[in-house]
Formats: structure tokens, C-alpha cells, sequence
């Protein structure tokens, strides 16, 4: 997880540099003074991203176009900008005016910000240049900015538009997504190339998945069986993950002897068990395959007459805490529990050895809502373990008749997705959590069809669950991060959720409303270039939808019972 930082540690680190020299008097346009001054003050810091404001003076009077360069020596990268437009060309960054501002007033005054990424230091730029001429001066640390930086970077005045429905503060970040994604067949056939890439493609009727989950069968010989799909997924979609997640160990192993119904495995094979999770992730590095991620156990608290096996919590800690260094070339995920019970996770999070033997919390959403679990997980967010959602089904529409999924405009179907699946989506993203991953991406209820008869789907072809979801899969990539929002009464219908990413700001718009939502303004802090708008809802597929570009403000209109993407490039 990532954990926003205040302002106050930033500053103690020396983040906030102030240049400065005396007045040399008034210049013409596009000249610079000798004299100027630069405030240069980090305004937030979180894992890989800061949010910076940068005030300039003595810039001449006035002044109708300026630019300001410095170098980072760190390595630090500038992504979006406000009040400026800001380029970086190595470690060299050019902050230019914007028309929208105007001349500089007569003060000579100019103020911008923009959000940038780093990685081990972030220290302050040591000089500036204002149009070729570097402000000279002592160069001194502050104990604060000279004036407090906006928590929202200010829009332009008037708003184009007028008041914003939905205002995204990218300066505030959350989780970093590691994507959406669903499971392969575990005992079946695998997918088609064909299957796969529809399932993970990013053009036209193709859904986007960023994860795809794989059984990790006891029996070794059975491990070819999804390796073609595996690479496809890989080397056809976009920053695919790899999730393998075992039922069982071999039979043999096991307390009760057979692969179903449970059973624990023996403490004596405990050894086995880990080199033979190994064997797997080097057979599939093998064949092409990085399995990024790899589980110990699926749902450790369910014991059915299929592939299963017993785990407590603390039996999971001790096997992770003994075992799982001799698991290379991937990361551990604990535990996949029904409903995310922290009992199957505390004890390894809480025990330092084992918790360095993982990467990842994993848990599925059966009951876990009714359980008050979907939420964020403060344990593992103060131990940086992201959590994946890793496994739901629900087709309770069934009971409308069997035929209802092949029904592109089925309001059955529509109501379940809405109102159930993609909530859920929507609950997990505002729950901190980094990844979802639904049950079989290829079933008559899923996202593609199977080709059933008896359920009206044809095997292959993205089914209206498929679109549904590529609302949040194909626009939020693996390493975007969720972002902050602040909505008005108008907008109070709408669940949204922010991301930043890739130049973007991307929004996920549910509207489980019987109104629609017309002309919604949404205010970024920087100009937008160009703006996407998709939505599905039980008569449209992923369609393309017009919006009104306007500066830093973009207008929609969301539909009545939809969900929609708004994909914004800076």
C-alpha cells in the first residue's frame, strides 16, 4: 500500500529550497532579472510520487511570457503540471506560462505545480534559470514554504465551465493498482489464443485483463496444460500478471490421503511442499512463463468434495516463515481465505520472518462485505502488502431463465452486473485494495461465452459482464495509482473512482441511479489535450461517448444505470 506522507517529514528532509537575490528593477518581456527568486517547496510525498508547488518573483513588470529551468540530480521525473506547462528531457525541466494565465501582474509574480515520481532521494533542485538567465543569490533552506501550498491546485478563473461536479486531486494518492483480471479453467481445457487475447487485448471488443489466475495442480504432468495460454496472455496483453494458486498437494502428503475434502498437509512434508510450488514457477519460467505471483493455499477455511486443503493462520506462518524462501522467481501471496478472514493473515503479517517470505495479502469476497472485511486492511497497509482480491462468482440471475446470458440487453443480467459485480469493484478500489480478479473469465456468465446451448452464449465472443468490467481493466493499467475526489450534491448519485497514470487521469463513473447525470463537469488540476469517454450500460458496449474539452474542465453526460470510463490525457 502506498501511504500518503505529510507535509512537515518532507520539509524536515530538506525538501524546500529558496534562491533569492535583490530586485534589479523592472524588464521587458520575455527578459529575466538577475535578482529573481524561486520557492521551490514539495508539497506532499508519498511512495514514488510528490506533489511540488514552485513560485517565481521578480520576473520583470510585467511580463507576458516566461520559462524556468532547473536539473534533478535524483533522478525525479515530472508527470502532470497546473498553471505551467512542464517538459523534463533527462534530467533537465522546462517550466513554461500557459496563456490562460495572461501577463504576469505587476509584482512580477508567478505561481504553478505539477506532481512528479522518485526513487530512493528526492532532494530539491540547487539552481534555476528565468529565460536563459540563472537567479542568483545565496541558496539557503526554508522551514516552510513561503506561502502554504493549496491542497487542490487552483483551477483557472472563471472555471470554462462553471462549477465542477467532480473535482480529482491528483496531489493525493492512494493504492498503486496492479490490475483487474479473472481465472483460466482450473481442472478444464485452457483458453484459444484466440480466447486469450480477446480476454486480455486492448483494441476494439477486446476487455483489457491485466491478471490471470492459473491452477497450480498437484500433479506436475498436468502443468502444460496452460502454458500456451499463459504466453499469449503475456506477450500479447499489456503488463499481464501471472497469479498461481494451488487446491492441493499431492494426496500423499496430506493427512486424510486423497486430494478432496480437506485435509491438512503433514508437517514433515512441509519442505516438499514449497520445492514442489518452486518446481512449478521454474517449469513455467521454462517454457516462456513468469509467474509473478504465486499463493499457498486457495480458501485454507473451505473444505469441499473437490482439490482442497486445510490451513489455520498460524500453520500458514510457519510455512512461510520456514519455507518460503526456497520459492524463487515469483512472490508469495497468504492467504485466499473466503472472506478475507484476518485470522488466515495476521499471524504471517505479524511474525517479521515470515512477512518478508511474502509480497502480496490475497482473499476472496464471498461474505466478506456482510462481514465488514471490504474495507482497507490497515495491517497490511502499515506493512506495504498490497491486497488482491482474488476470487468471486455470483449468477444468481440464473433464476430468470438459463438462456438470459447470450441477451446483450437482459436487464437480469444487467441489474446482477451493476448492481453487484461492479459495485464491488468499486468498493475495493475505495478500499485501498491493489487488484480484483473475478472467477472464470470464460463462462456463459462471465466475460466471454463458453458456447453452452443451453445458456445462449458463443464460445469466444465478449459477453455484456465482459464489457462491463473492461470499464475499470482496459483504462486503469498495472502501476497506476488511485487518486483523490471531491464530488458535488449534483454528482452525489455517482460512484467514482480516480486514477493518474501514462500522462492520464483516468475516472470510473458507476451510476446505479434510474437518472441520468447530464453535462457532469470534471475539473483536473492541468489542461486537458484530449478526452475519452466510454459506457456500457444494458443497451451500449464499451461505446464512445462526446464530451466537451474545455482547459483543465471536461464535460460528460453519465448515463442512467451505466458505468463509464473518462480517460484524460494531459
Amino acid at each position: 500500500m502506498k501511504r500518503h506522507r505529510a507535509n512537515t517529514a518532507v520539509v524536515s528532509a530538506g525538501a524546500v529550497l529558496l534562491a533569492s537575490a535583490a530586485v534589479a528593477g523592472a524588464l521587458p518581456a520575455g527578459a529575466a532579472a538577475a535578482g529573481c527568486s524561486v520557492n521551490y517547496a514539495v508539497a506532499s510525498e508519498w511512495q514514488g510520487g510528490f506533489g511540488a508547488n514552485v513560485t517565481v518573483t521578480n520576473l520583470g513588470d510585467p511580463v507576458t511570457s516566461w520559462t524556468l529551468t532547473w536539473s534533478y540530480s535524483a533522478g525525479q521525473r515530472v508527470a502532470e503540471a497546473w498553471n505551467a506547462t512542464v517538459t523534463q528531457s533527462g534530467a533537465a525541466v522546462t517550466a513554461r506560462n500557459v496563456g490562460y494565465n495572461g501577463a504576469i501582474p505587476t509584482n512580477g509574480t508567478a505561481a504553478f505545480g505539477f506532481n512528479g515520481s522518485w526513487s530512493g532521494s528526492n532532494p530539491a533542485p540547487t539552481s534555476f534559470a528565468l529565460n536563459g538567465v540563472t537567479c542568483t543569490g545565496g541558496v539557503a533552506p526554508t522551514t516552510g514554504p513561503t506561502t502554504p501550498p493549496p491542497t487542490t491546485p487552483p483551477p483557472t478563473t472563471p472555471p470554462p465551465n462553471g462549477p465542477a461536479d467532480i473535482t480529482v486531486n491528483s496531489a493525493t494518492g492512494y493504492q498503486t493498482i496492479d490490475g483487474f483480471g479473472a481465472a483460466q479453467s482450473i481442472w478444464g481445457s485452457a483458453w484459444s489464443t484466440a480466447e486469450t487475447q480477446t480476454l486480455v487485448g486492448l483494441g476494439p471488443n477486446q476487455l483489457g485483463l491485466s491478471i490471470v489466475r492459473t491452477g497450480l495442480s498437484p500433479v506436475s504432468s498436468e502443468w502444460p496444460i496452460h502454458v500456451n495460454a499463459l504466453k499469449t496472455a503475456k506477450s500479447y496483453g499489456s503488463g499481464v500478471k501471472i497469479l498461481a494458486s494451488p487446491w492441493t498437494a499431492p494426496a500423499a502428503w496430506k493427512t486424510n490421503n486423497s486430494r478432496i475434502n480437506g485435509g491438512k498437509l503433514r508437517p514433515e512434508y512441509y519442505d516438499d511442499y514449497a520445492n514442489h510450488l518452486n518446481s512449478y514457477v521454474q517449469y513455467m519460467r521454462s517454457q516462456g512463463v513468469t509467474v509473478d505471483v504465486t499463493s499457498v493455499q486457495n480458501e485454507p477455511d473451505w473444505h469441499p468434495d473437490y482439490d482442497s486443503m486445510d490451513w489455520s493462520g498460524t500453520e500458514l506462518q510457519t510455512f512461510v516463515r520456514e519455507q518460503g524462501g526456497k520459492v524463487q522467481n515469483t512472490r508469495l501471496m497468504v492467504a485466499e481465505a473466503v472472506n478475507l478472514n484476518y485470522g488466515y493473515t495476521d499471524p504471517t503479517l505479524n511474525d517479521a520472518s515470515a512477512r518478508n517470505n511474502i509480497g502480496y495479502i490475497g482473499g476472496h469476497l464471498y461474505g466478506t462485505e456482510a462481514s465488514g472485511r471490504l474495507k482497507p486492511y490497515s495491517l497490511a497497509a502499515q506493512h506495504n502488502k498490497p491486497v488482491w482480491m482474488t476470487e468471486w462468482n455470483l449468477h444468481e440471475a440464473d433464476g430468470s431463465g438459463s438462456n438470459i446470458w447470450g441477451n446483450p440487453s437482459n436487464q437480469a443480467v444487467w441489474n446482477e452486473t451493476l448492481d453487484d459485480i461492479m459495485r464491488t469493484v468499486h468498493r475495493s478500489m475505495e478500499s485501498n485494495w491493489s487488484a480484483y480478479v473475478w472467477w472464470y473469465g470464460k463462462r456463459y456468465y462471465s466475460f466471454i461465452g463458453d458456447g453452452e446451448a443451453a445458456y445462449g452464449t458463443t464460445a469466444g465472443v465478449p459477453l455484456k459482464r465482459g464489457y462491463a468490467f473492461s470499464q475499470y481493466a482496459k483504462y486503469v493499467r498495472p502501476g497506476y495509482q488511485r487518486v483523490a475526489l471531491t464530488k458535488s450534491s449534483k454528482a452525489s448519485p455517482l460512484e467514482v473512482t480516480a486514477y493518474r497514470g501514462g500522462g492520464k487521469i483516468t475516472l470510473v463513473i458507476l451510476n446505479r441511479s434510474t437518472s441520468a447525470v447530464n453535462n457532469a463537469v470534471i475539473q483536473v488540476p492541468q489542461n486537458v489535450t484530449t478526452a475519452e469517454y466510454y459506457l456500457t450500460s444494458q443497451n451500449a458496449n464499451a461505446a464512445s461517448q462526446p464530451t466537451t474539452v474545455n482547459g483543465g474542465q471536461v464535460s460528460v453526460n453519465v448515463g442512467a444505470r451505466s458505468i463509464s470510463t473518462v480517460v484524460l490525457t494531459l
